[in-house]
């Protein structure tokens, strides 16, 4: 890859924050996190599409234009399946941001704050947590029978372990707490 242009030598390729952050003017930059995520803290100039939402062809007519686009999430799970969508589509120039959003703040790079919110990641790990500990302790005190929610559980991370997709992460990312929309800008003189 040269420095004088943006072409890529394979479909899906990860750069780092830092080349991300270089290349901000030239690139779309595509957060594919929840509306919730990216109120809490998001790369200013950057563009929201939740991956539950994404439009390729919208996605395709807003990087017109630009010489890549750059897909973002927490860490960059989210972000792979977005890129992958965009490919299939036929976005050319399509890169994954590498570590996410957790890499460019480490980075200590500059970020836009809102208001706090759970992650994705956590809000999976209380649901999935809280349903284990309620159907091994409903199997143990009520019935044998409850025990196939723990296991349905348990099922479902090792899936999401093997294929990297999480059915609960998308039915969470879909719940109205992590869609609520962006405070509005307003400035003391505002009516």
């Amino acid at each position: 890859m040269t420095n004088a242009t943006c072409s890529i030598s394979s479909p899906l390729q990860t750069i780092p924050p830092r080349l991300a952050r270089e290349r901000q003017s030239e690139a779309l930059l595509l957060d594919v996190r929840t509306p919730a995520e990216f109120e809490e803290v998001h790369i200013d100039g950057a563009v929201l599409h939740p991956l539950n939402d994404l439009n390729p062809t919208l996605v395709t007519q807003l990087a017109e234009g630009k010489r890549a686009c750059v897909v973002i999430c927490r860490s960059g799970g989210r972000a792979r399946q977005a890129a992958e969508k965009l490919v299939a589509h036929g976005l050319p120039a399509v890169q994954i941001m590498a570590g996410g959003m957790q890499a460019w703040e480490g980075e200590g790079l500059p970020v836009t704050r809102g208001r706090a919110t759970i992650s994705l990641q956590r809000q999976v790990f209380i649901t999935a947590g809280s349903m284990i500990f309620a159907g091994s302790l409903l199997g143990y005190l009520v019935s044998p029978s409850w025990i196939a929610l723990p296991a349905f559980v348990g099922a479902g991370l090792v899936f999401s372990g093997v294929t990297n997709t999480c059915g609960l992460a998308m039915i969470l990312a879909r719940m109205p707490w992590n869609n609520r929309k962006p405070a509005p800008k307003t400035s003391c003189c505002s009516m």
